[in-house]
């Protein structure tokens, strides 16, 4: 039953974010019917125990595609392992004029330039609580646009304390390029401080409510060895329990001459699969199994979660593969990875 095959062709001949919403509006009604319960179970993969967390398969939704939470009971009908929502931050925002959303459709890429449009933190929670999905659920956080850079970490923190009781899992997202110099807490000494501060308030947060949720790193892919390196130390020095690999790239080089190419923003995809797949095994030789690694782009096939996990994922995540490939691709990947 591949519905998308034959809506695909439509959806793309309308603009990107209008396809992008009516589809989220199509899945949440259809939730709301009761329709999804036709749709065919995943098959069945073998549970997986990482950050501390069994995750009944593999295969999780990206963060982007559901900022605000509104549809995670009709992602949850399409077999994902687990749900990755966000990102949010504390206030409400607009994000970026539009257009901001771009098929690469010669290169099965995505360029966007949202800036974590989002409805802020406390409508998310509300989402959340009225969810009937009870599987994994993790909450990426971060930080308002107008924010001094200075007090990203205040932004950081509000999140967290927020949704701490609700996530399965927290994901601290310091590696979107589109809000301006948020990358720039990649950098070692600002990346340790976030840390440092992000790992006490975790402490706290587990006492007061009785649980430890656990906290992973989402990074870019336009890192030097030595940048990975440095954040794959920091990561075992301050103990955080995760990282996701990676984020959109800046780069173009994969993508030149094509249609939309060199539209502003985060490119995702096909293009971006090798620069993802690199900085996973880069993080693997250094972390050593000490920190587990989430990876995340270019995947659109069975084959290509197979390459992330060679390199040295745990997991994995797909979100521009879902436009192109339609959510048959989450049993695809299942079945292949067992």
């Amino acid at each position: 039953m591949n519905i998308y095959s034959h809506a695909s062709p439509l959806l793309f001949q309308f603009d990107a974010e209008a396809s992008h919403d009516f589809t989220l509006k199509s899945l949440k009604t259809a939730e709301r019917l009761g329709a999804l319960k036709l749709y065919p179970a995943p098959p069945v993969c073998r549970p997986r125990q990482v950050m501390g967390i069994t995750f009944p398969n593999p295969v999780g939704l990206a963060a982007g595609l559901d900022k605000n939470a509104a549809v995670i009971d009709g992602m949850a009908a399409l077999g994902f392992g687990f749900i990755e929502v966000g990102t949010v931050t504390p206030r409400p925002q607009p994000g970026n004029p539009k257009p901001r959303l771009f098929r690469v459709r010669e290169a099965q890429g995505i360029v966007n330039r949202f800036g974590f449009n989002n409805l802020g933190v406390d409508n998310l929670i509300e989402n959340v609580k009225a969810a009937k999905f009870k599987g994994v659920l993790g909450i990426n956080i971060g930080k308002n646009f107008d924010t001094p850079m200075e007090n990203a970490v205040d932004d950081y923190l509000i999140c967290m304390q927020k949704v701490y009781a609700y996530a399965s899992y927290i994901t601290v997202n310091i590696s979107s390029p589109n809000t301006k110099n948020l990358r720039a807490l990649q950098e070692k000494e600002a990346l340790s401080n976030l840390l440092a501060t992000l790992k006490l308030e975790q402490t706290k947060l587990a006492n007061q409510h009785g649980k430890y949720v656990p906290v992973a790193l989402k990074i870019a892919p336009d890192l030097e060895q030595e940048q990975v390196n440095e954040i794959a130390d920091l990561l075992m020095q301050h103990k955080i329990d995760g990282v996701i690999a990676t984020n959109t790239t800046l780069a173009r080089d994969m993508v030149q001459g094509m249609e939309h190419a060199e539209e502003a923003g985060g490119l995702s995809g096909a293009p971006v699969r090798e620069k993802s797949t690199l900085v996973i095994q880069q993080l693997s030789q250094r972390l050593q199994g000490a920190v587990p690694i989430i990876g995340v782009g270019g995947i659109l096939s069975g084959a290509d979660a197979v390459e992330k996990i060679a390199a040295g994922a745990d997991l994995v995540q797909v979100y521009s593969g879902l436009i192109y490939k339609g959510p048959t691709l989450v049993h695809d990947i299942c079945k292949t990875l067992g």
